[in-house]
């Protein structure tokens, strides 16, 4: 072939601009790069799914953390046994609780002695009772005088004080020719105890003011009665009678309790509630005076 006729046939195939070979080179590029994209279509999916369980797990999560403050929050709003009549009913049925089934219906406590019914009176055993319940009484009536804190001096004058009333029946015991006792240890220790409580712990004093008061106005008026019946040819003495109608004095009492008690926290509520129990054991052991 010479020359001329390559040249010719050279000369008539197409040629290939610049801008040719430009788009060629893309499309084969990104023929490949697509196909390395879409192979593994599959992991798209498992991002999804796994934002999805991610997602789950939060919203359980928090479900879960819900579910455990409840039992808080419906801790706070608890409602005590007597709660909705005031703080004085609430301290009332924890009394009783303490109380034996003979002593209250209510009563849940094992009964560790006789009934009273059964109980062998003496009048030295009682006269040591009433020499150790006026020491506490005494105790009482001059600590809400004094009023250390500003909520004892709600309860000066209420009707209910005890001490002069025991003052007289026993200049009456002496008038018959007994010796008073000295006050003895149970007396000595709950008088010392509450003075003490009463400078620091108001929560704690009012409940031992509340027991003691208001249990004498109830069991206390039936022992009275009992020990009359037994040793005293039926006397009835100052202790157990009051000037105006007991249930009003009562009252009027109980709403300057559930007053105070208003301005406490839930905490101090229960704080007073936990110290009944003391209160039973200070006052059984004066009780159990008259059978010495």
């Amino acid at each position: 072939m010479n020359t001329q006729l390559f040249t010719s046939r050279m000369a008539s195939i197409p040629s290939i601009s610049q801008s040719q070979l430009i788009l060629k080179k893309p499309q084969f590029i990104s023929s490949t790069k697509s196909s390395l994209f879409m192979t593994p279509i599959s992991k798209p999916t498992q991002s999804l799914n796994l934002f999805v369980l991610k997602t789950k797990k939060v919203v359980v999560a928090a479900a879960e953390t819900t579910a455990a403050s409840a039992p808080e929050e419906e801790k706070s709003k608890k409602r005590y046994p007597g709660e909705g009549k005031g703080f004085v009913e609430e301290m009332r049925f924890v009394a009783m609780k303490l109380h034996t089934k003979d002593q209250a219906k209510e009563g849940e406590k094992q009964a560790q002695e006789k009934p009273l019914p059964k109980w062998e009176f003496t009048v030295d055993g009682y006269l040591k009772f009433l020499v150790d319940s006026k020491l506490v009484y005494d105790t009482l009536e001059k600590i809400v005088d004094k009023a250390d804190f500003p909520e004892y001096a709600e309860f000066r004058n209420t009707g209910l004080e005890r001490a002069e009333s025991l003052a007289k029946d026993l200049a009456w015991f002496k008038e018959q020719g007994y010796t008073i006792p000295e006050p003895s240890s149970p007396g000595l220790n709950y008088s010392a105890y509450v003075e003490e409580l009463s400078k620091k712990d108001p929560q704690a004093f009012i409940c031992h003011f509340y027991n003691t008061y208001f249990a004498h106005s109830a069991g206390g008026r039936m022992i009275g009665k009992k020990v009359a019946e037994k040793i005293l040819n039926g006397k009835e003495l100052e202790f157990y009678k009051w000037d105006g109608d007991l249930s009003q004095l009562l009252q009027n009492v109980r709403d300057k309790l559930n007053t105070v008690a208003e301005n406490w926290t839930r905490e101090e509520k229960n704080h007073c509630l936990e110290e009944t129990e003391k209160s039973f054991k200070f006052s059984g052991e004066i009780l159990r005076l008259i059978l010495s």
